[in-house]
């Protein structure tokens, strides 16, 4: 009987947004993969990741090209852990309207924070707000 992989824990300075999604989601695909993640969580966990990486190049960093965003994963067999810091003042997110609200609705931003706290077990922004951490547990068998 094989034993389970070894967790993959793995550091990256991300330089530029679209360069920087794709290494973050091709080793991140492949550790959760490698872990058991079915494609339902893969997909929630993908989305999370771009918005969390989108929100910190133009929001964080207001896409300024001389900073950088750090990210950090953590895969193992029960959880993911990702965190996602940029070089930003930082932001209140009780501050955020809520993009459900009617007076928002038509909003053309404003859904990101939502739909990671949707897909993710639990995403903590921890002060002064530049820096994210999302968690996706596997459901229990």
């Amino acid at each position: 009987m094989s034993q389970p992989p070894s967790a993959f824990q793995r550091d990256f300075t991300l330089h530029e947004l679209r360069e920087g999604l794709e290494q973050v989601h091709e080793a991140s695909t492949t550790a959760l993969a490698a872990h058991g993640y079915d494609e339902g969580a893969m997909f929630a966990i993908r989305l999370a990741i771009e918005e969390a990486v989108v929100n910190a190049f133009r929001h964080g960093n207001r896409n300024d090209p001389t900073k950088v965003v750090f990210f950090r994963a953590r895969v193992d067999g029960t959880e993911a852990v990702f965190e996602i810091e940029d070089q930003g003042p930082g932001f209140d997110p009780k501050a955020i309207p809520d993009p459900t609200d009617q007076f928002n609705i038509e909003m053309p931003s404003g859904r990101g924070v939502m739909l990671i706290k949707a897909y993710m077990t639990e995403a903590e922004y921890i002060p002064p707000g530049n820096r994210l951490r999302m968690v996706y547990r596997k459901p229990q068998a």
